[in-house]
């Protein structure tokens, strides 16, 4: 080593332990950083939270706001009911990236694995409740809302034991495997003065909202295609979402509904007609009970033609692209829990560009919980109330009855629900920071 980097590192070494033995004996005055503050390190407090200036230049993308998390004690208490693989793997997680919510209690048919799943997140043993324990969770003071995680057939009695113990519901998609239980799980929440409302991750994801966004300003011309796709390989024949008495359906309610939902709240409109095809290999005894894939056809008032596909025979593949006279938008990975990345094509002049928007990314679950505590809080109208999951169910039906009879099966939108865009949601959610 030459001799003057020896004593350039010897020089700081000297200088650092002058500066740590200044901080220890130094008292108050030592401790402080030296030279004067500026708000632009230091940031202000301005309407309960700290603001910092933007502090990067022209060249660069401003930083998103900085978090104001709510303390502990204002948060919404949820209890989550049922610990499976989208509980455990997803929901429980998310809880650490909330600033509205707090997870309380857990409930689950399985002991040993919700007193293990509370001693990892921090759930007193007291809040540990089987599904039989409606009426002790009822008496908790902590617990405001209950997240519904359970197979799809025992989402209806579970959203009304819910709003039995007075408790708000967020209940995992599809709503029900009935559009008649979704209507019984609509007035039951009325009745208790609940809110209820419907684990569309996908409509409070960044990526997701963006496309819509771009899709109505008309920046690229209108809409006058869309395609959707999802789909995956499913194995395990013994799982529940190949039952039908669990599931209520196969592709189509599990992943597929992603394509119908996405594609309806991209538009804000409900379909005139659809006509759909259904097929399952007959010699793959997974789906003696349930339909491999799907292909379905929207047509909607502004004569947007949709086609959606769906499938648990390809290989994973999740895709959402917007067709426009000027354009085209392309959500890859678009109902994936993560990695969504969002293209644009449009002509430049006299070439032909493909943009991609990089978002800030965002968890999902996360989103959509705080946005039901904020609803909470503010007394506000979530916006996947449960008339969306309603009117999914409605449409999954005459899908299936479309396949069933091979001709186009006449919809539109809910009784009573006007002519006017997002007849079935509440308000847009706030901005993520």
């Amino acid at each position: 080593m030459a001799d003057d980097a020896k004593l350039s590192r010897r020089n700081l070494l000297a200088a650092g332990g002058a500066l740590a033995t200044a901080a220890v004996g130094g008292g108050a005055r030592a401790a402080a950083p030296p030279g004067p503050t500026v708000p632009a390190d230091t940031g202000a407090v301005q309407g309960g939270r700290v603001a910092f200036p933007n502090w990067r230049g022209p060249g660069d993308v401003p930083p998103a706001p900085t978090p104001a998390p709510q303390p502990p004690g204002q948060r919404v208490g949820y209890c989550v009911v049922g610990l499976g693989r989208l509980s455990l793997d997803e929901i429980l997680p998310a809880f650490g990236e909330t600033k509205r919510s707090r997870l309380v209690a857990v409930m689950s048919g399985s002991p040993d694995k919700a007193r293990l799943a509370a001693r990892q997140y921090g759930v007193p043993e007291a809040a540990v409740y089987g599904y039989g324990d409606w009426e002790t969770l009822k008496a908790n003071p902590e617990v405001g809302a209950v997240y519904v995680v359970t197979p799809n057939a025992v989402h209806r009695d579970n959203v009304l034991a819910a709003a039995g113990a007075g408790k708000h519901v967020l209940c995992e998609k599809p709503m029900a495997v009935a559009s008649g239980e979704c209507r019984e799980m609509i007035a039951a929440c009325d009745r208790a003065g609940v809110k209820l409302m419907i684990a569309y991750r996908c409509q409070y994801e960044p990526y997701n909202r963006a496309v819509t966004r771009l899709a109505r300003s008309g920046a690229y011309g209108r809409p006058r295609l869309i395609q959707a796709f999802n789909g995956q390989t499913t194995g395990l024949p013994e799982q529940w979402r190949l039952r039908k008495a669990l599931a209520g359906g196969g592709a189509l309610p599990d992943i597929g509904l992603y394509c119908l939902n996405g594609t309806r709240a991209l538009l804000g409109e409900e379909p005139e007609s659809v006509t759909a095809q259904i097929f399952s290999p007959p010699d793959d005894p997974k789906f003696r009970e349930v339909e491999e894939s799907v292909s379905f056809t929207l047509r909607f008032p502004s004569g947007v033609i949709a086609q959606c596909m769906t499938s648990y025979g390809v290989h994973e593949a999740r895709s959402l692209t917007v067709h426009t006279q000027g354009g085209a938008i392309d959500l890859q990975n678009a109902f994936a829990y993560r990695g969504q990345r969002l293209f644009v094509a449009h002509p430049d002049g006299r070439s032909a560009a493909r943009d991609e928007k990089v978002l800030a990314p965002k968890n999902q679950f996360a989103l959509e919980i705080d946005h039901f505590s904020r609803c909470i809080q503010d007394n506000l109208r979530p916006r996947t109330p449960g008339e969306e999951g309603l009117q999914d169910q409605v449409l999954m039906e005459a899908i299936y009855e479309a396949a069933r009879t091979g001709a186009p099966v006449k919809v539109g939108p809910p009784p009573g629900a006007g002519s006017g865009l997002d007849a079935t949601r509440g308000p847009e959610p706030e901005e993520p920071a």
